[in-house]
């Protein structure tokens, strides 16, 4: 069969296996090796495959142990819009849950998050660590970073404190009189080192899905970045698109 869809024929098969109760919850699947030889496919197929049905819920990946049938689950939905997007640390839309943070103020930037804020290495910062919870379990975490040269000596240098505590990025910096005009996000899949999996409550090797957020001035200035984490297993991000005026 052709490479390109080898791969979704199989996890069509697998999928309808699984359905079917040849494998059921917790059980261990033979390995990919077994699979591509009883497809004709080579190994990074058969690998392609199982990797599909483990962003759909059907298996679970366990390192240095094998792949397991997990069976269908059931996902909650981060949406990132315009207006959600901008409202919280990572979309405080998706309700159901609850919110943690923590803010350190003078916290010097590490060259990679003063490289997107646009300010020398080891300026002091105001870093605030976000989780979201969900019937107790880890869903998203968020590190935002705000340059003191901004909100130093103001009522909204700490994000979850003062007057505008929760606001939001845009209404905080409105306060100050900067205006915050735009904001980029970039998301990227991932799997979860040891660090990430002990933040999210999951696997080393699940997967997860990063975003690189950083949010800018009406003048150029970058005045916040933030790096946002979600685990795959327990929610999907989706983006909403608006038109008009």
């Amino acid at each position: 069969m052709p490479r390109d869809t080898a791969y979704l024929q199989i996890a069509d098969a697998l999928r309808e296996r699984i359905r079917a109760g040849e494998w059921t919850a917790g059980a261990r699947l033979p390995s990919r090796a077994r699979f591509a030889e009883e497809y004709a496919v080579g190994q990074s197929v058969a690998q392609r495959a199982m990797e599909l049905l483990i962003i759909e819920g059907f298996l679970e990946g366990r390192a240095g142990s094998g792949t397991y049938v997990r069976g269908p689950r059931r996902r909650m939905r981060i949406p990132r819009s315009r207006l959600r997007r901008l409202s919280g640390p990572g979309g405080r839309d998706n309700g159901g849950g609850t919110w943690q943070s923590r803010s350190k103020a003078r916290t010097p930037a590490p060259e990679r998050i003063a490289a997107r804020l646009a300010i020398a290495p080891g300026d002091p910062c105001v870093v605030t660590s976000y989780a979201f919870l969900s019937q107790g379990r880890p869903v998203e975490t968020c590190e935002s970073w705000e340059p003191m040269a901004v909100t130093d000596r103001t009522p909204v240098v700490l994000p979850e404190n003062g007057p505008l505590k929760g606001a939001g990025v845009i209404e905080r910096m409105r306060a100050i009189g900067v205006t915050v005009v735009s904001a980029t996000e970039i998301p990227r899949p991932a799997r979860a080192d040891q660090a990430r999996a002990d933040l999210l409550g999951i696997s080393v090797g699940d997967l997860i899905t990063e975003i690189e957020r950083t949010h800018y001035a009406a003048d150029g200035r970058p005045v916040e970045t933030a790096d946002i984490m979600v685990a795959d297993r327990r929610a999907e991000v989706a983006y909403e698109i608006t038109f008009g005026p």
